[in-house]
């Protein structure tokens, strides 16, 4: 069937399909959340979720959870 006359939804269907052939499962879900807008204003949020860290602190938080093992 040509993309022309498929409705959306059968589009859409055939879409996916294709992704899980040629890339699995999982392959097709994460190229799909590429695509995902997210909601929210990030910029707000990261600045309560850092607010009175300091650079070397977060560097810090960040070599923990890479090597959670490594004692600081």
């Amino acid at each position: 069937m040509r993309a022309k006359m498929m409705t959306p939804s059968q589009l859409q269907a055939r879409g996916i399909k294709a992704l899980v052939r040629e890339l699995g499962v999982t392959g097709m879900v994460r190229f799909l959340q590429q695509f995902e807008t997210g909601a929210g204003d990030y910029t707000r949020e990261r600045h309560k979720w850092l607010k009175g860290m300091s650079v070397e602190k977060i560097v810090a938080e960040i070599k923990k959870l890479k090597h959670p093992s490594r004692k600081r």
